[in-house]
């Protein structure tokens, strides 16, 4: 009996390593899999090994279908040149339309009976429920007095109060950016719009116009965007289309007292030997939707690595000066009565019904060196009709 005993705890010793050194694996596996730099490495390395066993005489074609690739490249890079130009060349076609558009928002053109015909199903709604109220007779309705006073109101209203205020609002992306004492200036801004720039490097400036107000005596304010469209010497094969790579925003000129992109804060100092207690004033920068327009500088030396802060701050920069030139001035009144928001919403709601594990952040995107734009900032064939 005790040599029976001897051999089974034998065997479960031997079974408890086995389950141990399973459980160090799976550990190990499961650390891998949380670290998508690790697995890159391990990938890149058994390529690299797999390709090192291959016969020379398939190594030496496989040069030859890299330069084909590299060819293949600068051509697509000569594509994009094209479809940026072709792009400027409609946005010559849309400016009338949004400048009447701006008219309108502004106040400064009342369209027509005509102009203002669309048929939508809330009026049709709207009509219904006002045909069966008098089929019913549920209550009358003074209409000359009626009349009257909807001629009062409409002139009291001055075209669409608070349009841009309100989208900015309606976007998420946009709403973290805008505090309560920015809402008050942006309640101004009556026109957004988007200068395409022919030149190289081609790029973009948004124009954001202000009426007259008490907070600053620009009329606009401008923020400058860069794009590169030349695959990199040192990584060809890395080139998408044109990229977000620098931005430049622009000074306001704050009237007294009024820059909301500041604040005065004070702090107590103690004297070491004396004892003595001072209070000193210190400007600090403030959280403002108007810090977009001072963006942080970035190096003219690729090689100067950025701090992490920076580089956050530039790839969030990046990705709303091109949500605002790509979805935003184009669909400003789909944005403005939220039309836009649920098309986003529902589109976002069939790809995840795919069954694939949807991911914020692009795994491929480092902006460590050249902050490039995501893959959304990327020019597409289908994107040279601004959508």
């Amino acid at each position: 009996m005790a040599g029976r005993d001897l051999i089974g705890d034998v065997r479960f010793e031997i079974v408890d390593e086995e389950e141990e050194e399973q459980t160090d694996v799976d550990g190990i596996k499961e650390q891998v899999l949380r670290r998508p730099d690790v697995l890159a490495a391990l990938q890149g390395r058994l390529h690299a090994e797999m390709l090192e066993q291959l016969p020379a005489c398939v190594k030496r074609r496989i040069k030859a279908l890299k330069k084909i690739q590299l060819e293949a490249t600068n051509i697509e890079a000569k594509f994009y040149e094209e479809v940026h130009l072709l792009e400027c060349k409609y946005q010559k076609l849309y400016t009338p339309l949004y400048e009447k558009r701006g008219d309108i928002i502004s106040g400064l053109y009342e369209p027509t009976d005509l102009e203002c015909e669309w048929d939508s199903g809330d009026e049709k709604e709207e009509q219904l429920s006002s045909d069966m109220k008098n089929k019913v007779k549920i209550e009358e309705v003074d209409t000359a007095k009626k009349q009257e006073n909807e001629i009062n109101k409409n002139e009291e209203v001055k075209g669409i109060p608070n349009f841009w205020l309100t989208i900015f609002k309606n976007v998420q992306m946009l709403s973290e950016m805008v505090q309560e004492h920015d809402e008050p200036i942006l309640k101004y801004l009556f026109d957004v719009k988007v200068i395409f720039l022919e030149s190289n490097p081609m790029g973009f400036v948004l124009e954001f116009h202000f009426s007259p107000n008490e907070y600053f005596s620009n009329s606009v304010l401008t923020k400058e965007y860069e794009m590169k469209c030349t695959p990199e010497e040192g990584d060809p094969f890395s080139f998408e289309g044109p990229e977000i790579y620098k931005c430049k925003g622009c000074i306001i000129d704050w009237k007294k007292g009024k820059n909301v992109t500041v604040k005065t804060i004070k702090k107590k100092q103690k004297h070491k030997s004396r004892g003595s207690v001072r209070t000193v004033t210190k400007t600090v920068q403030n959280d403002s939707f108007f810090n977009f327009f001072s963006p942080p500088p970035i190096p003219d030396d690729p090689e100067v690595e950025m701090e992490e802060e920076t580089q956050a701050l530039l790839t969030s920069d990046f990705e709303i000066g091109h949500y605002i030139r790509e979805r935003i001035v184009p669909r400003a009144i789909l944005y403005y009565t939220g039309e836009a928001l649920e098309d986003e919403d529902f589109e976002e709601e069939e790809e995840g019904e795919e069954g694939e594990e949807e991911d914020d952040e692009d795994p491929e995107f480092n902006p460590g060196n050249k902050q490039r734009a995501t893959p959304a900032k990327n020019v597409n064939p289908a994107d040279c009709k601004q959508q």
